[in-house]
């Protein structure tokens, strides 16, 4: 067999084109997955529509690491973040995104539990990707089979769940991601206050250059603020 070449993993800087095209490969590799995850529910595959749109989840979460790479100041910051982008606990606690709006979530402090160091979420995803996947002896010597623990509606919530995040997801631009490391690089770490106005304040300047459409100022103060006191941020 060949011996492959150049396909050692990267764990370096990476420009800001590098990165708008990591973010768009991602998505789209999330989307692809998703659409797979579609047609097997559909065909009564329920385990391997399971593994699969919780991948798909996986690929959608490596947008949020790859925006932190291209706020990384320091070799090892970068390599650290490069080890969360190949770990899966590490990207895929939106598998439970869907619960917590059902929950009421509707603000970024609401969605913060899934995303606190400690959090169950990260290990109960990966648990239930590997049951969907493979048998196992679990328990008092009970064999797992993934056409046994999987069931239907289980399925659909996690394809559902994917569907929300990893499909219907604009591409983002070069200048996108400028503006990001702009906004987000100078407070990054140093305070959740100051991180959301910069948040806030990214996305009026997506608005104000035109990338995102007027009514998604406001939406995002929304978010980040919480409910009925938008225009905090200045």
């Amino acid at each position: 067999m060949a011996k492959a070449q150049g396909l050692g993993q990267y764990s370096g800087r990476l420009t800001v084109a590098e990165i708008a095209a990591g973010i768009n490969a991602a998505k789209e590799n999330a989307a692809r997955l998703h659409h797979d995850s579609e047609q097997l529910l559909n065909a009564g595959s329920f385990a391997s529509a399971t593994a699969l749109a919780i991948l798909a989840i996986e690929e959608a979460g490596k947008e949020s690491v790859l925006r932190e790479l291209a706020v990384m100041k320091t070799d090892k910051d970068r390599a650290a973040c490069w080890k969360r982008y190949r770990t899966h606990t590490a990207k895929n606690v939106l598998a439970f995104f869907l619960d917590r709006v059902a929950s009421g979530a509707r603000t970024l402090e609401a969605f913060r539990p899934l995303f606190e160091p400690g959090a169950e979420f990260p290990g109960l995803a990966e648990h239930l990707k590997q049951v969907a996947l493979y048998t196992d002896c679990l328990g008092k010597k009970h064999w797992s089979k993934p056409t046994e623990v999987i069931t239907e509606s289980l399925a659909r919530s996690m394809v559902l769940a994917a569907r929300a995040v990893a499909t219907g997801k604009s591409l983002v631009t070069e200048r996108e991601v400028a503006l990001w490391q702009e906004h987000m690089g100078p407070v990054w770490g140093t305070g959740l206050s100051a991180m959301k106005t910069a948040l806030v304040n990214w996305n009026r300047a997506l608005v104000a250059e035109g990338i995102k459409p007027s009514e998604k100022a406001e939406g995002m103060e929304a978010f980040v603020w919480g409910l009925g006191s938008p225009g905090r941020a200045r």
